[in-house]
């Protein structure tokens, strides 16, 4: 049995889906009741049914039910677990406790590339936990996220038009499909790999596997805000404007919804990145046994959002 915190997210809810379509059980956990019919529906042919759980990644006493019984756990922190919260080895410790062999958590980047950053203290307090956990372990480490582009749903569909800083710095963002896609891979490491791998053509799991790697998970090249604005206006068949706004106008719009210290990181990243954060890497490929999906292929997924 596979848990998987994050279930509702979206590297989550497509993870719930590949691991079921694997035939897996797996036990989805979110932080708000799911309704009885989503919780107790049954799986469509082909695939294994799934089971909700009310837990929080932040509150190792929830997820005690949610990991009976588990071999496997995935974490992601969402929202302000990103900043604060209790100490990481508490869910590590009550995953062993459970009797969890096998962990992979979704990391950062900007773990790496800038080690001192207090917008990802958390993220390595994380990482620090789940090595000295004692569990098989992987950690993923993806940069920016293709889905972020949602943020500027709302003045496309109103005003076609994208408001972004830094049009032309361009970043390998990564689809989140790609990060859920190396999760399943990582979390039945034993039980896949080769042609029948969960990527399509082949992981790496079975001998090897994956446990004590680092995944670092970008897309297969860089686009910049005006070119992402440019994929979704061609999706749409209508001209979408770019309008770049200053740091201090990005700062002041990112900082009515997200923490201080989170806002000028994640500026830092997007106006200023270092040669790593710039560079493609070819996890995505090496895992999956196939190229990275590109943002418009992302766009293509998620253009209603846009409409």
């Amino acid at each position: 049995m596979i848990t998987v915190t994050g279930a509702t997210g979206n590297i989550g809810r497509t993870l719930v889906d590949l691991l079921t379509e694997a035939g897996e059980e797996v036990v989805a956990v979110s932080r708000r009741p799911r309704h009885p019919r989503q919780a107790s529906a049954a799986a469509a042919p082909g695939m294994s049914a799934v089971r909700w759980a009310e837990g929080h990644v932040g509150d190792a006493a929830s997820m005690r039910a949610p990991l009976t019984g588990a071999s496997a756990l995935f974490i992601v922190l969402g929202g302000e677990l990103n900043a604060f919260g209790e100490d990481p080895k508490l869910l590590l410790r009550a995953a062993a406790d459970a009797g969890v062999e096998r962990v992979v958590l979704v990391s950062s980047q900007v773990s790496a590339t800038r080690p001192e950053a207090p917008s990802h203290a958390r993220l390595r307090e994380f990482e620090a936990a789940v090595r000295a956990s004692g569990l098989d372990s992987t950690i993923l480490r993806p940069g920016g996220f293709a889905s972020n582009a949602l943020a500027w749903a709302d003045t496309i569909r109103t005003k076609r038009t994208v408001f972004a800083p830094f049009a032309d710095v361009a970043l390998p963002v990564v689809d989140p499909a790609d990060i859920a896609a190396v999760a399943a891979e990582a979390l039945r490491a034993d039980g896949i790999g080769g042609a029948d791998g969960i990527g399509g053509v082949g992981g790496i799991g079975g001998a090897g596997g994956h446990g004590g790697r680092v995944y670092e998970l970008t897309g297969p090249e860089p686009v910049s805000p005006r070119q992402q604005a440019a994929v979704i206006s061609a999706a749409l068949g209508e001209e979408v404007t770019f309008v770049e706004l200053s740091r201090e106008e990005a700062h002041a719009a990112m900082a009515r919804f997200m923490p201080e210290e989170a806002v000028e990181g994640t500026l830092d990243v997007l106006g200023a990145p270092l040669a790593a954060e710039s560079r493609v890497s070819t996890d995505v490929a090496t895992v999956l046994g196939r190229p990275a999906g590109g943002f418009a292929g992302w766009v293509g997924r998620n253009l209603p959002a846009f409409r």
